[in-house]
């Protein structure tokens, strides 16, 4: 079988998978679970078939004309470059894992089988994009992951919070893709296909006339699907869906989809300095203020994504250097590590028996119950925080070093500025990262809070796949040297400044946020129960309000209350409360855009009402009383009828004689 053949079947068999998880779930629901599993499994297998055959030699190109469009062609081609054929093992391992994990984390769910043919779905749509030669095949898989994620979010639609963030990530997502698909309109008409090697091709020729008004509209749509600033909001409340969706959406697509994207078509933006340098303070914007959020967050979830958006950044940044290698590195170990965290949380909520003890406040007594996810959240947490050797140090290395490769000159793709910008917030961003870190693996497994109740062993479905994922969290950082091929040949391996600047700025982050929440915790235990521990700098709304939800239970003594040993508060001070409300973005857009649009709404419906509707019922009223004067004048008597005819006779008469003797006398 040829590795084209192969590759079709990649996104293929899942596809095949929704479909008939679809048609059975009703029926025959004992299907429902290999339908899920199985497909999907099948197709990451294929899936390292493909990058093997491929093996990070030149490109594979398969193209078949869908139908003649009269002007710019659109074909259904693949395109297996390294890039293409790494990610795509990502997205089915990824994905395999995440069905093998729900089915013991939603082993009571009545809706279980449109969930799991959802990710099948899902998980087809982002295979699709990765394998595509032909952007508007692409745009195909983009806007299935953007409903998808509509549905996915929205599983538990009984509660308003999965509602609103269901719609919202919809909403925000499709503000960004307007302009996205106008950009993919003005790029086929520079270059006249919307297949990739021929954009290339052109842009190679000098054929693009319009590269940065091109490369902005595309951004805006990027920016709203990989979650980055301004469009990054929909995030972190798309946490109110399944913790696995959460881990699928954030390790291995939609997010994911939007880096790629920019990796794929980097010569198109290469081509504008000035997008290149919008495109660096977007990341630079998006690491240090989502570093700051969720330094402030205690959802363990919210956690986890704001951490996301921040790794978007690094990865944002890393293209806006112009290094696709770096960005695409960072994509790979970041998905496996991303997804150990995600599911690991879920087997805290899970052992809690409730999404409510998501707070990380109000654990305790965490990492004997719960080996598993204590051992291999420590882990991912450690990659995260970039501690050499697990992968995330070296493709975070990999980002910084082509940062300061293009700060320095030693590199021309990008302006200075933007490796300079890109530089700085990453080393910034790496203290905040590795303080949240910290932050988040004390309070999830030190803290002082109610302990988890006891529900016993976790499914071993959900424990075995965190293992899975461990491997490549430990050991992807170390194949830097042999994956070459597979990145255009370009060298991966950080560099002595780099590797000691964000290994050190990472162990302070770590170490003063131990010693933060030493201090804290000291200050608890001395504090009385029912008394409040706040920042001397904390807002004094902020302080009595916790005076009164702690007034009755006091600290950690109570089944349910939370601890006060938050070394994030004393570490932000008064920005505390402004980072964890995401710094009042949603306020601000609310503002901006939501209420003039209900005001301009309100008075389209007044003039609905109150003008045109007047109208419609004047004519029908004006017609009511015609009818009426018509049918008074029908009396049914004959006399009446003559009279009325003979008088009109009359009138006329008199009116014909009157204008002869005008026309005579003239």
């Amino acid at each position: 079988m040829t590795t084209t053949t192969l590759a079709v079947l990649v996104p293929l068999l899942p596809f095949l998978g929704a479909a008939a998880g679809l048609l059975l779930g009703r029926t025959a629901p004992g299907y429902v679970r290999p339908l899920a599993v199985l497909p999907t499994l099948v197709g990451a297998v294929l899936a390292v078939v493909v990058a093997a055959r491929q093996g990070g030699g030149p490109a594979i190109d398969a193209a078949t004309r869908l139908t003649p469009t009269g002007s710019v062609p659109i074909d259904l081609a693949l395109h297996l470059d390294g890039f293409a054929v790494l990610v795509a093992v990502l997205v089915g391992l990824v994905a395999t894992c995440v069905q093998i994990y729900s089915t013991g984390y939603l082993r009571d769910d009545p809706r279980y089988p449109s969930y799991a043919a959802l990710v099948s779905l899902f998980t087809a749509a982002m295979l699709l994009v990765v394998y595509s030669g032909d952007l508007m095949v692409l745009m195909v898989g983009w806007e299935i992951m953007g409903i998808c994620s509509y549905f996915l979010v929205g599983h538990y639609w009984e509660t308003p919070e999965a509602r609103a963030a269901s719609l919202k990530a919809f909403l925000v997502t499709k503000l960004g893709d307007v302009p996205f698909l106008i950009g993919l309109f003005a790029l086929a008409a520079d270059t006249g296909t919307f297949r990739i090697t021929g954009i290339l091709g052109a842009v190679a020729n000098g054929g693009l006339d319009h590269p940065t008004v091109i490369a902005l509209l595309l951004l805006a749509g990027v920016a709203g699907k990989s979650a980055q600033f301004p469009l990054h909001t929909w995030l972190p409340d798309a946490m109110a869906g399944p913790t696995p969706v959460s881990a699928l959406i954030h390790a291995a697509t939609m997010v994911a989809a939007g880096i790629y994207f920019v990796a794929r078509l980097l010569p198109v933006f290469a081509e504008s300095g000035a997008a290149l340098v919008v495109l660096a303070v977007m990341a630079a914007v998006t690491m240090i203020g989502s570093g700051l959020a969720a330094l402030a967050q205690d959802d363990i979830k919210r956690v986890l994504a704001y951490s996301t958006i921040g790794q978007l950044g690094y990865m944002s940044g890393a293209l806006a250097v112009g290094d696709r290698g770096a960005a695409v590195f960072h994509l790979l170990s970041h998905g496996a590590f991303k997804a150990v965290l995600f599911l690991a949380a879920g087997v805290v909520i899970h052992a809690a028996g409730t999404n409510s003890l998501a707070a990380m406040s109000r654990m305790g007594g965490l990492a004997k119950r719960i080996p598993d996810a204590y051992w291999t959240m420590t882990v991912a947490l450690l990659a995260l925080a970039a501690i050499p050797p697990f992968a995330g140090f070296f493709s975070k290395e990999a980002v910084l070093v082509a940062a300061e490769h293009t700060a320095l000159g030693d590199r021309h793709v990008a302006p200075a500025a933007a490796g300079w910008t890109v530089l700085v917030a990453g080393l910034l961003a790496a203290v905040l990262t590795a303080a949240y870190a910290t932050r988040l693996w004390l309070l999830a497994f030190r803290g002082r809070g109610a302990e988890v109740p006891d529900h016993g062993r976790q499914p071993v479905a959900m424990t075995a796949v965190l293992w899975v994922l461990a491997i490549p969290t430990i050991a992807f950082g170390l194949t830097v040297g042999v994956i070459t091929d597979w990145f255009d040949g370009h060298s991966l391996t950080p560099t002595v400044t780099t590797a000691v600047l964000s290994t050190g700025v990472a162990l302070v982050g770590g170490l003063v946020t131990y010693a933060a929440w030493r201090h804290t915790t000291a200050l608890a235990a001395r504090t009385p129960v029912g008394a409040v521990v706040a920042h001397p700098d904390a807002e004094p709304a902020l302080v009595e309000a916790e005076a009164m939800t702690h007034h009755t239970a006091g600290y950690g003594d109570t089944p349910g209350t939370p601890d006060p040993a938050d070394p994030g508060r004393l570490l932000l001070g008064p920005l505390h409360h402004h980072a964890a409300t995401g710094f009042h973005l949603d306020a601000l857009y609310t503002k901006l855009f939501v209420r003039p649009v209900q005001a301009a709404a309100s008075l389209v419906r007044f003039l609905d009402r109150e003008v045109v509707d007047t109208y419609v019922r004047g004519s029908g009223t004006g017609a009511r009383l015609l009818g009426t004067a018509v049918r008074r004048a029908q009396t049914g008597n004959v006399q009446t009828y003559l009279s009325a005819l003979l008088a009109g006779s009359l009138v006329l008469a008199i009116a014909a004689v009157v204008f002869a003797t005008v026309n005579a006398g003239s």
